[in-house]
């Protein structure tokens, strides 16, 4: 519905038109009953602000998944125009008549006609306009609109503290998909109290971060960063809080369930409150809020709509890990291969840190591009490790490897080496485009391997630059089930895999997982925050992650495998 107001816009049809279907859009998000009920039992048309015309139209799409009308309309617009809405301060009109007027159809048509200096003449344009669209182009060629978790979150904690700093705040919470910990996100969306929102807009505006500001108002102003990441400030009446914040923490289909829910108990249920008619249930915090609805509390990881409301409802949340669980980490590199700092240095850090053991893991020897470690090599750094081991009586230092599975599944140290280490982590690092049965196989037949402990970064995905390779993971979890093996959550921030969509089957298959920082300093020991935010979104427990056992629960347990 959205879309298609969008391209009526394009195309200078009736505002009137655009309206009705932007109407809709919004009349749909917040429906308190099931639109394929509504559809099923005739009683969309009932609806306000559903028309007859709007009636059929969604009955079609609802019913056969399709909508002529949309597709229709869709290819009388070159695809092109839609993108350039990504531009900000272009809009339906002003794209319109760079259609029109230049005939331009794309993005890259559009740069090369500021370029050429051809928007200067064009009404309701002129040079600041052209060149604030260039800039534009050049911010949506930098950055996709999408962002990876640890960047949005860094630069989230910072705003928080900055707003809270001023002391015009009352509450302040970061909130969206930020909040839900979701591997990629949008923007930054922050939430807050005062009883100077003037002020506290005005300060927003000013934070040294902001690159632009995109709209200011009295509840909600939005400003792009120095970073290019989208960021919005709302601020509510204090008593609106509670609701606010789950509101806007998500997810929709989270949201779209609870509301389901409340109007099943007679219970009105959006931003603003709870209400039993027009009389506010009224409520502290998010908590009281499950308790209203008879729930016990669902953190936010687990906001997705994923059989949590479920669960709450049979008091059957879990008490999900935490980082402070964390015993000790496995999957370290040093200098020996990859790795920027040395053994010593590694291991001191864990200890600052409050680790009683670390997995030292460098690459092996087939990992050239990585250093990886001979035979004679790995001689050299076990002598280190035990050095080390005698030194300390508060740490255990275990002899690892990630090693490499080759294209046939088979590893690249033979069986006498491999025993030798206490914990073998063996991961894909080449041949990304064997096909889905073969990359299978191969992954499995690593895991059949009595000398492999835990399989590392399992789909070998990059967030924003890399898809996984082709596997049947949901294979390869039960193969990990049947030969007792670990699955890692890798925690470096631009993996986050496991993705934690697989990691609750898993946990439901009885798999274990390892979270663990891949690092390669010391500053990536501390990567393992965002790895737990993804056990966290997977439904995991202290006891579902094996590095969170005490070491002799460990060594029990890699011996098993």
């Amino acid at each position: 519905m959205n879309e298609i107001g969008l391209l009526l816009e394009l195309k200078g049809e009736n505002p009137f038109k655009s309206r009705a279907y932007y109407n809709a859009a919004r009349i749909i998000e917040v429906l308190d009953e099931d639109l394929e009920t509504l559809v099923s039992e005739g009683r969309l048309k009932d609806v306000k602000g559903i028309g007859e015309a709007l009636n059929k139209k969604l009955t079609e799409l609802v019913t056969t998944g399709r909508l002529k009308y949309y597709e229709e309309l869709k290819e009388s617009v070159p695809p092109g125009l839609v993108e350039m809405l990504k531009i900000p301060g272009l809009g339906p009109k002003k794209i319109k008549t760079l259609y029109d007027k230049l005939g331009i159809t794309t993005i890259g048509e559009l740069e090369y006609a500021c370029i050429e200096n051809r928007l200067v003449s064009l009404p309701g344009f002129g040079e600041k306009t052209q060149k604030k669209i260039l800039e534009g182009i050049q911010f949506i060629k930098q950055f996709s609109g999408h962002h990876l978790y640890f960047e949005a979150y860094e630069e989230a904690v910072k705003l928080k503290e900055y707003l809270k700093n001023t002391g015009l705040v009352i509450r302040c919470e970061i909130a969206g998909s930020i909040r839900r910990k979701k591997e990629i996100v949008k923007d930054i969306d922050i939430l807050a109290t005062s009883a100077q929102p003037d002020r506290l807009m005005d300060c927003f505006v000013n934070y040294q971060g902001v690159k632009d500001v995109v709209a200011k108002g009295d509840t909600k102003t939005s400003v792009v960063l120095n970073s290019g990441i989208n960021a919005d400030l709302r601020v509510v009446k204090d008593e609106e809080f509670p609701y606010a914040l789950h509101h806007f923490t998500g997810s929709k289909e989270h949201n779209t369930a609870m509301r389901h829910r409340a109007k099943a108990m007679g219970i009105k249920m959006n931003e603003y409150g709870l209400f039993k008619g027009d009389v506010l249930i009224r409520c502290a915090s998010e908590e009281e809020i499950f308790e209203k609805l008879n729930l016990c509390y669902i953190p936010p990881e687990l906001r997705e709509n994923a059989g949590e409301i479920e669960a709450a409802e049979r008091g059957k949340i879990p008490t999900l890990v935490e980082e402070k669980d964390l015993k000790g980490i496995f999957h370290v590199h040093t200098t020996y291969s990859d790795g920027r700092n040395s053994l010593p240095d590694i291991v001191q850090r864990a200890r600052e840190l409050g680790y009683s053991y670390i997995a030292i893991t460098d690459h092996s020897k087939s990992a050239f591009y990585a250093s990886g470690l001979s035979e004679e090599k790995l001689l050299t750094q076990w002598e280190e490790i035990e050095a080390l081991n005698r030194k300390y009586d508060d740490m255990v230092i275990l002899k690892g490897i990630e090693v490499d599975i080759l294209p046939d599944g088979s590893l690249d140290y033979s069986d006498d080496v491999l025993e030798k280490f206490d914990l073998v982590i063996a991961s894909i690092h080449s041949h990304f485009k064997m096909n889905r049965e073969e990359m299978t196989r191969r992954v499995i037949r690593a895991i059949e391997s009595k000398h492999v402990h835990i399989i590392g970064h399992l789909t070998g995905r990059l967030l924003l630059s890399r898809d996984g390779y082709d596997i049947d993971v949901y294979e390869v979890i039960e193969a990990a089930r049947e030969y007792g093996k670990i699955i890692e959550i890798n925690s470096s921030p631009y993996r986050l895999d496991l993705d934690w969509r697989y990691i609750k089957h898993a946990k439901e298959r009885g798999v274990k997982f390892a979270v663990c920082p891949d690092a390669h300093s010391i500053e990536g020991l501390e990567d393992v925050k965002y790895g737990i935010g993804i056990a966290r979104k997977g439904w995991l427990e202290a006891n579902d992650v094996i590095n969170a056992y005490e070491i002799h629960q460990v060594l029990r347990f890699l011996k098993k495998t």
